[in-house]
């Protein structure tokens, strides 16, 4: 049906038709915009956050000798792989050698002297202060021995523990004093990581908590850990909480003093509904895809959780399998026709029907 209306120009009349139908339409036969579209999928997700750390020896030591002397002889190359107990270096022992004899001398003399007035005593032959005193010497000379043997034992300085002996300080018949630095001893079968967060994380912080760790020395690999303890106190200036983690070290490649770049995962979501980064429209406060149903568009609210490079997690809003929009929302609105372009790699569809007749025009 035609809507007549009258429409004068330059004092003119005209009578023109207008047919609403043929608009509308044209309205329908609208080509449907192309578009780029991903599916929603269901991962696992890790809520993680990043941080730097040190790397520490499990256990480190500086061998020190505990007495004075001359190096006699060093059991040990630098660099060496030691095992606990093994002997590392020795000192001249010809002076504790020779002290232990003159305690053990000592010693047999109060021996003696104290039976003898145990003898007197039982013949009443003596006061019961000569016993006493006796026996505190006695005493005196066991314990004088006890001190010599000891020192004759810190002669020789053993491992203690398993590790890696690193540079010696000294050299063979040098005279070193207690305290002077021989050498430092590293266990790097495992090591330790200590790092620092924020303490609005404290909250969300346990031990056994899996972590990896990137060090410059070697980019392109990960290792991977635990944390084990919590420091009980943050930092004041910083307002961080010290953390300590424990990571395998098999190879030996990690080593004491390497900086780290830490991820530390506070919580792990299994199944969870993720899509592409680029398919968010934000609209004033509120958050929107683009659903592909029936190849038109629809615009459907969403609720995001988690994010990570690429992705993002769905909370609300969508189900898995769900076609959303990912490029090419600036160019649709609600409702609109929508053609999905296939994505670059997917091989065109070249089949030919087997009933097709040949080309009219072929030559024979």
């Amino acid at each position: 049906m035609y809507n007549k209306r009258k429409c004068m120009i330059l004092g003119a009349v005209f009578t023109v038709s207008i047919n609403p139908a043929a608009g509308l339409a044209q309205q329908k036969e609208m080509p449907p915009i192309p578009i780029k579209a991903a599916p929603v999928i269901r991962e696992t997700l890790n809520a993680d956050i990043t941080a730097v750390g040190t790397l520490r020896a499990d256990e480190t030591v500086i061998v020190r000798s505990e007495i004075a002397g001359r190096v006699a002889a060093l059991h040990f190359k630098e660099g060496q792989a030691v095992r606990q107990g093994q002997p590392l270096i020795t000192l001249d022992q010809e002076e504790y050698q020779a002290q232990l004899a003159s305690s053990a001398a000592q010693l047999a003399l109060e021996e003696s002297s104290y039976r003898r007035l145990q003898d007197m005593d039982r013949k009443n032959l003596t006061s019961q202060q000569n016993i006493d005193e006796a026996k505190a010497k006695l005493d005196t000379a066991r314990a004088q021995q006890e001190l010599s043997r000891v020192r004759l034992s810190k002669t020789v300085i053993q491992a203690p523990f398993d590790g890696v002996i690193g540079l010696r300080q000294v050299s063979p018949g040098a005279y070193i004093k207690p305290g002077d630095d021989i050498a430092n001893l590293e266990s790097i079968g495992s090591m330790k990581l200590d790092f620092r967060v924020p303490e609005t994380y404290l909250a969300r912080l346990a031990a056994g908590q899996p972590l990896a760790i990137r060090v410059d020395a070697y980019p392109d690999q990960r290792f991977e850990g635990a944390i084990y303890a919590i420091d009980p106190a943050l930092d004041e200036e910083t307002r961080t909480v010290l953390l300590r983690a424990r990571l395998p070290n098999k190879d030996n490649k990690l080593r004491p003093g390497l900086f780290a770049r830490v991820n530390l995962i506070l919580e792990r979501r299994e199944n969870a509904l993720v899509a592409p980064e680029q398919a968010i429209v934000p609209v004033g406060q509120m958050i929107f895809v683009y659903r592909v149903v029936d190849s038109k568009a629809v615009m459907t609210p969403v609720k995001l959780g988690l994010r990570r490079p690429g992705q993002v997690e769905i909370l609300d809003g969508l189900q898995a399998g769900d076609l959303v929009v990912t490029d090419g929302q600036l160019k649709i609105r609600d409702g609109a026709p929508v053609a999905v372009i296939p994505p670059p790699d997917s091989p065109p569809d070249t089949a030919q029907p087997t009933n097709s007749p040949p080309p009219a025009n072929r030559k024979r």
